[in-house]
């Protein structure tokens, strides 16, 4: 087995079906049925809940997979590798399968040492499930070397709960500037699963960077602001953070700063929806369609505001990081020194 790579970010200290558990949680539980004149009735599913759906069916197939990877476990390996599912992280006051890391959460956890070779197998194919096909994988995987890690089997994972028939689980992988999991819907109300957190060494405007396309799609929005626009949208009054189990969703009454999308001009909300659909391309339409359908839930795009930010790394582009914010989600982008992103998205709000 591969052992993993010490090599730290210089910033950083067959066709799927309908699971069971995810027809009586996305059905069941959030349809309405009632009897009228001896029928049984149900009530039209929502959007969002027709979203919910379509990825519970998507993630049927991967979910298999993660029940397959839990039974091929010997008890050695699910005393270190399978947590309770509301097991504490070590900082942040949040449920561990939640947090966001830099590096695998443990030497046992590291894919080359801690699985055998059908299981990190297993492993590879559930990653590649969640992914956008191979264009998505390319990018997740920062060209199959996931950065720094210098490999998958360098990477961890780690499952919470239980895969089990019926019950919540989240297998979450973590490597060097990622942090993605495959949970089987099991989080309700929250996109992807939970916090999203990725990157990639080389600066973020290179083309070498393989999430480089998303700076330039919310730059051209940048691009595209007058100057009475910019002394409200460019800002220099934050210093960029690493949100490290620090990332609350705002609460349905949010004022961010920036410019709203309520008060962008046509051509400017055209921008900043296709960089949306970029924004989300890594990753498998039906997790996309969950982020929109969440949005709209939530009060729609004209709630969500975007901010730039330029600091002591600005460089010609004229700034450093950006914010797209708003009652449920934030999407938080640096790109220099090089690319560090944080993620929130769900619809239970404050």
């Amino acid at each position: 087995m591969t052992a993993a790579k010490k090599n730290p970010c210089p910033d950083c200290v067959s066709p799927p079906s309908l699971a069971r558990r995810d027809f009586i949680r996305v059905l069941g539980a959030s349809a309405a049925t009632f009897a009228v004149g001896g029928l049984s009735l149900v009530s039209p599913l929502s959007p969002l809940q027709k979203a919910r759906a379509a990825r519970a069916e998507k993630q049927a197939q991967a979910e298999g997979l993660v029940v397959e990877l839990f039974k091929s476990m010997d008890s050695d390996q699910k005393k270190k590798l399978v947590m309770p599912w509301d097991a504490p992280a070590k900082a942040g006051g949040i449920p561990a399968r939640l947090a966001t890391l830099n590096a695998p959460a443990s030497k046992d956890s590291v894919i080359g040492l801690g699985y055998d070779k059908k299981q990190v197998e297993l492993l590879d194919r559930i990653f590649r499930s969640i992914c956008n096909g191979e264009e998505g994988y390319k990018r997740l995987s920062r060209n199959g070397k996931f950065d720094n890690s210098g490999s998958f089997e360098s990477s961890g994972a780690v499952l919470y709960g239980d895969p089990t028939e019926g019950k919540k689980f989240s297998l979450v992988f973590a490597s060097h500037h990622l942090t993605v999991r495959c949970d089987g819907n099991s989080e309700e109300a929250t996109a992807f699963g939970g916090p999203l957190y990725y990157g990639h060494s080389p600066k973020g405007f290179a083309s070498t960077n393989v999430f480089a396309y998303q700076a330039k799609a919310v730059g051209a929005v940048f691009e595209s602001l007058t100057e009475a626009q910019r002394k409200t949208t460019l800002l220099d009054n934050r210093k960029w953070t690493d949100d490290h189990g620090k990332m609350k969703l705002p609460p349905k009454d949010a004022k961010p700063a920036g410019l709203c999308y309520a008060d962008m001009t046509k051509e400017q909300k055209e921008l900043t929806e296709k960089a949306m659909k970029e924004l989300v391309s890594p990753y498998r339409k039906e997790d996309g369609d969950e982020v929109m359908e969440i949005v709209k839930a939530n009060g729609g795009m004209e709630k969500l505001s975007l901010a730039f930010y330029k600091d002591d790394h600005t460089e010609k582009e004229g700034w450093s990081f950006w914010r797209l914010e708003g009652p449920g989600f934030v999407w938080s982008f640096r790109a220099l020194e090089h690319i560090h992103t944080f993620v929130n998205i769900g619809s239970k709000l404050a």
